[in-house]
């Protein structure tokens, strides 16, 4: 097996979770195809990477629904990794994203845990 593809991300809607990743983090916009019965295929992964992409799926009914921002039980599930930290916090932070902490320098990184839309818990990582 060479890599993960896809990682799936419930949300409550496609446009809202879109316009959050697109415009707020600046990911692109791989693909999105309406497939038909009212649910699109949507994927969006980092600007200008080849890796994991997150599937944005729709939550289809109430146990699903329940499970949109805390899909990993409030720990951080989603580990963004940047190659300029300050940058990207200034534009991110410019942007609305609510960040739960000021940056850290510790040994492994840079670091600070932000919200996406939803409150599911990222980590905005330079690596060491």
């Amino acid at each position: 097996m060479a890599h993960i593809a896809l990682v799936t991300l419930v949300v409550r809607d496609y446009d809202e979770a879109l316009s959050f990743y697109t415009g707020a983090l600046g990911f692109e916009l791989v693909e999105d195809t309406d497939r038909g019965d009212g649910s699109r295929w949507v994927v969006v992964r980092p600007r200008g990477t080849e890796g994991t992409g997150l599937l944005l799926a729709r939550a289809k009914d109430e146990a699903q629904a329940a499970s949109v921002g805390a899909q990993t039980g409030g720990r951080v599930g989603f580990f963004l990794h940047t190659e300029d930290f300050a940058g990207d916090h200034a534009r991110m932070t410019a942007a609305g994203v609510r960040f739960l902490e000021q940056p850290r320098h510790e040994v492994y990184g840079s670091v600070a845990v932000f919200e996406d839309l939803y409150g599911n818990r990222w980590d905005l990582l330079q690596p060491a």
